[in-house]
């Protein structure tokens, strides 16, 4: 493993390469008033708050943790259509995840999403006939207007090159349909980054220990930060709580009173090590209304998921060992043994689905947004999904625009009039970037590594070549962090100076794949941890 030392401190403003510290942010937090309060980073409180700062309005966004700390970063990794709706007979609903997952992976962030294809195995006995998913991945892909080839049946054979670990014993066809993935966590950082360029104010790690009232109407909280025990206050005209698996406990800090509004389900996943090349993802059907998935990602396979409903505290969700033989055996069906060997687990993450209230097995809920308004006026909002965040975050500033009461919508400009595929920040051809990474490092002393250039150009786009320039300025940050991934210790210095990084996990787990791929130690976390402590304040 690499040893760096005295890194430099660049201390920047992660938007504008000079502005504020910690420090000077919970200052303008406090003397500020803001039209806006949106308490929860996950990925449904960041897209509201970014199409809030692009419609005009002064925005503040906090989160008790990290941004994407929680289920924002513990999804499948998906950006798709939701091809088992169909059967639910929601046409609709997937013509819109289809727009929102086009405009995603080809506007808004080609550099951060990747097209996958999806091979659906038929095996004798299965829940599901081979005409009944011929016909339906036909029809998904022509809801997508047939943007990713016609959905089709395959032989076995043929789709056994792709997936040299599928199980072929009893298969009768595959279907082949396409969708799209992504690094949630990334995707999530790129979205904070593209909120403070249209002029939020941002902090990670401050917990809101109360709200704020003034006769009778929540006008903003009290915050503690996490990183010192600073404690100190926000203003705001709405306050939006956006807090995900928590939605109902800062409901009850409005009202005591207020009933549950909605409820929870754990859905957990596992990361493997691979052990032969996959070219395609398996989705594979286990009843009538659940899917199980393999998909290649991030150079390992991610299987799952579980659904399960979720009663105790949002902040011990965790995987068991219940989970792990539930993901395995179901994985089982079209996945061989030698894959799914517990050796080759690298790591495991659980997240907490937002369902609406109600009885019924939460694999049939809908995964629709609820949104509620508050006895003192506080906004709560919770549910939906990833591929449609950015449909979430302007249907929530319609519903802004439109409350009685709450002048917002004379100061912000209509959603409507908004750019409808504005761009994330890097935004860029992956391939053009991994192309020019490769060229310029040719021959200059500080050759870049293909898997390096490939990683860069895939989770940052253009920024990619910020991070180089770091690693020519200072050679040590052109090393590895560990030599079994890509990364390289400039993206480090990177995540502390501009996608505010704090801890050694925000880095390690979300900023980086390198917890994923098991690949930290106390040792490691250290060496981030003195990196991070040589901010600038």
């Amino acid at each position: 493993m690499t040893t760096v030392q005295h890194l430099p401190s660049l201390g920047t403003h992660p938007a504008t390469g000079t502005g504020p510290s910690r420090a000077e942010t919970r200052e303008q937090l406090s003397r500020a008033s803001y039209d806006l309060l949106v308490i929860g980073g996950g990925i449904l409180g960041i897209s509201t708050a970014w199409h809030a700062a692009q419609s005009g309005l002064r925005v503040a966004l906090v989160d008790s943790g990290d941004f994407a700390g929680a289920t924002s970063s513990a999804s499948s990794k998906l950006l798709h259509g939701g091809l088992r709706y169909l059967q639910t007979g929601a046409v609709k609903l997937v013509a819109e995840n289809h727009f929102e997952r086009r405009a995603v992976s080809r506007q808004v962030a080609p550099h951060l999403a990747n097209p996958l294809t999806f091979y659906l195995p038929v095996y004798k006995g299965g829940p599901h006939g081979t005409a009944k998913l011929g016909a339906g991945v036909f029809a998904y892909s022509a809801l997508s207007a047939f943007g990713d080839g016609v959905g089709h049946l395959l032989s076995p054979a043929r789709a056994q090159r792709d997936v040299p670990e599928l199980r072929t014993e009893n298969l009768k066809a595959v279907a082949v349909y396409g969708d799209d993935q992504m690094n949630d966590a990334r995707m999530a950082v790129m979205t904070v980054r593209a909120a403070v360029e249209a002029g939020a104010v941002v902090l990670n790690h401050a917990a809101v220990t109360g709200l704020r009232f003034t006769n009778g109407r929540v006008t903003g909280a009290e915050l503690k930060d996490g990183t010192d025990g600073t404690e100190f206050g926000v203003n705001a005209r709405l306050v939006l709580n956006a807090t995900g698996p928590w939605v109902d406990h800062l409901r009850r800090m409005e009202d005591p009173h207020a009933a549950p509004s909605v409820r929870l389900s754990k859905g957990a996943h596992l990361v493997l090590k691979r052990t032969s090349p996959w070219n395609a993802a398996l989705a594979t059907p286990i009843d009538k209304y659940r899917i199980t998935f393999a998909l290649p990602w991030e150079d390992m396979l991610l299987l799952g998921t579980t659904d399960e409903e979720y009663e105790g505290d949002p902040a011990d969700v965790a995987v068991n060992d219940k989970d792990i033989t539930q993901i395995l055996d179901e994985a089982a069906f079209s996945v061989r043994d030698q894959q799914l060997d517990r050796s080759l687990i690298t790591y495991s993450f659980a997240g907490l689905r937002v369902l609406p209230g109600g009885p019924g097995d939460t694999s049939k809920a809908k995964r629709e947004t609820v949104v509620t308004e508050g006895t003192g006026g506080m906004l709560s909002v919770a549910g939906g999904k990833w591929t449609t965040f950015r449909h979430i975050g302007r249907t929530v500033m319609n519903k802004l625009a439109s409350l009685p009461g709450h002048p917002l919508g004379d100061d912000m400009e209509p959603v409507s009039e908004l750019p409808s595929k504005m761009p994330l920040p890097g935004v860029a051809n992956p391939l053009a970037v991994k192309h020019r990474l490769l060229v310029d490092h040719q021959g200059a002393g500080t050759e870049m590594a293909a898997d390096t250039a490939q990683h860069l150009a895939t989770h940052y786009g253009s920024l990619a070549f910020d991070i180089a320039r770091l690693a020519n300025e200072q050679p040590e940050l052109g090393e590895r962090i560990h030599p079994e991934a890509p990364e390289i210790w400039a993206q480090v210095v990177w995540a502390r100076d501009h996608e505010w990084a704090e801890t050694p996990d925000d880095v390690l787990r979300r900023r980086t794949t390198l917890t994923i791929r098991g690949l930290t130690d106390d040792a490691l976390r250290e060496r981030v941890a003195k990196v991070l402590a040589e901010r600038e304040s």
